[in-house]
């Protein structure tokens, strides 16, 4: 019994042996400059951080209440080149940390009411009863 196994197994393990691939390929090892990994590096913590940004809940409120898709918004972060990322990550090195955009309403408020006093003054539009526009 065990010589019938044994010529068709022997036979079964010649094949699969014939069919592997033994290939090797050939390892290239060159030195990298330090400068060279640091900026790799910085480019990817640079990806991550505006990646988790995208990623905060609030972050993606503000951005489907202006009709950003969040999906969208993360696969066009992974598509940035260098440059705009490393800009956008400076970008957001100047925001101030942990504020609560108080400031940034009050300024945006005083924006709108004096470009609607200045068009109110101008003519173009009638928003305040207090301006007497000129004819």
């Amino acid at each position: 019994m065990l010589r019938k196994m044994i010529k068709p197994v022997s036979f079964f393990l010649v094949f699969t042996f014939l069919l592997l691939d033994f290939s090797v390929q050939a390892a290239k090892a060159q030195m990298i400059d330090t400068n060279t990994v640091i900026a790799v590096q910085k480019q990817e913590a640079d990806r991550e951080r505006v990646a988790a940004f995208l990623g905060r809940e609030d972050v993606q409120q503000v951005m489907v209440r202006h009709g950003v898709d969040a999906a969208e918004a993360q696969k066009r972060v992974a598509s940035l080149s260098e440059a705009e990322l490393t800009k956008i990550s400076q970008a957001m090195e100047q925001l101030p940390a942990g504020g609560d955009g108080v400031g940034a309403v009050i300024g945006a408020a005083v924006l709108i009411f004096l470009v609607l006093l200045i068009t109110d003054i101008l003519g173009f539009t009638h928003v305040f009863s207090f301006v007497r526009p000129q004819r």
